[in-house]
């Protein structure tokens, strides 16, 4: 990347520069998601040093009267067979079993817990300023309640690859934000699990004050672990790589966007017709015999209307409007 650019005006207060130029996103030794790997130019942007805060968050509702996902009932008729008591306001909890489960039953530490919202992130009882939490990431945010906040930031949510761009701080092929150790020395780098998921952990699980762990090479924290974090693209199931006009040509996809909101629905529940968005940076929750997603090219689809305990965002500001739909370079 390039060390600077020309760039108007002084650095938006609580972000940082990312000068943008090209990188390679994804990962061939990761989940089959990531791959494969391709070329991507990026314009310069800045981009949050940290996630949002409650105490942001609270500022932003407190100006705007903004009501999140999770405080409002869902519709029943988007929800196809949901059981009534589910159709009241609340959120998704993390609640550790009491001892070993199956990997893959999430339905055995996640539950829904009418009442919890952004103020009360484990549900009804003390809320964020009571339990001391606000300089921790803001979470029980649904992605509408992140893209409202960023407007009226004046900023918006970053692409995928602008998250990863900026997570890997201008390392070029590692596979964490830090280097290719997952802990260098015995040092921890990020708030994931540390111990066996989901009912063995090490100390306290959950959210950490943001800051709390070293930053990466632009000067960012908490881009790995601490929330997963929104951003602005709709999930494709394999990411897109520019077309080669001849083989000896490598191109670039400039500026790439995500998928497209109808070929984000789920699979596996045709009759919810809901997208997903892309999530990166992987959480608290992230554990080495679980989810290993606490890597810059790690993505993980969520649909629109989820909340929980453990997804939160951060914003950018670009320099210029990246070009919608991504376009392809070539380069000798």
């Amino acid at each position: 990347m390039p060390a600077a650019v020309n760039v108007q005006g002084a650095t938006p207060s609580g972000m940082r520069l990312i000068p943008g130029g090209a990188f390679t996103m994804g990962a061939m030794d990761g989940y089959p998601e990531e791959a494969p790997l391709r070329r991507v130019a990026l314009d310069p942007f800045f981009i949050d040093e940290t996630p949002v805060t409650n105490r942001q968050f609270a500022r932003f509702v407190a100006a705007t009267g903004h009501v999140t996902v999770a405080e409002v009932a869902p519709d029943p008729r988007q929800y196809p067979g949901m059981p009534p008591e589910l159709a009241v306001p609340g959120s998704l909890v993390f609640t550790p079993p009491a001892g070993p489960v199956p990997l893959d039953r999430p339905d055995l530490w996640w539950r829904f817990v009418p009442g919890a919202d952004w103020r009360h992130p484990q549900g009804p009882g003390p809320d964020i300023e009571a339990l001391g939490l606000m300089d921790h990431p803001v979470v029980q945010v649904a992605w509408a309640d992140a893209a409202a906040y960023a407007r009226w930031a004046g900023k918006a949510l970053p692409t995928e690859a602008e998250h990863e761009c900026a997570a890997r701080g201008g390392l070029e092929g590692m596979r964490y934000a830090w280097g290719d150790e997952l802990a260098p020395g015995g040092r921890q780098m990020a708030n994931i699990w540390q111990g066996v998921f989901p009912h063995d952990h090490h100390g306290r699980a959950g959210t950490t004050p943001v800051g709390r762990f070293p930053p990466n090479g632009h000067g960012l924290y908490d881009m790995i672990g601490n929330v997963w974090e929104w951003t602005a693209d709709w999930w494709e199931e394999r990411p897109r790589r520019a077309a080669k006009r001849h083989p000896d040509a490598c191109c670039t996809l400039r500026n790439p966007r995500g998928g497209t909101l109808h070929a984000s629905f789920d699979p596996a529940m045709p009759h919810v017709k809901i997208g997903r968005k892309v999530l990166k940076g992987g959480s608290h929750l992230c554990a080495e015999n679980h989810c290993q997603r606490y890597r810059p090219a790690a993505r993980h689809p969520e649909m629109i209307d989820t909340a929980t305990t453990h997804i939160g965002f951060r914003c950018v500001k670009r320099v210029s409007p990246p070009a919608a739909g991504g376009r392809s370079s070539r380069h000798r």
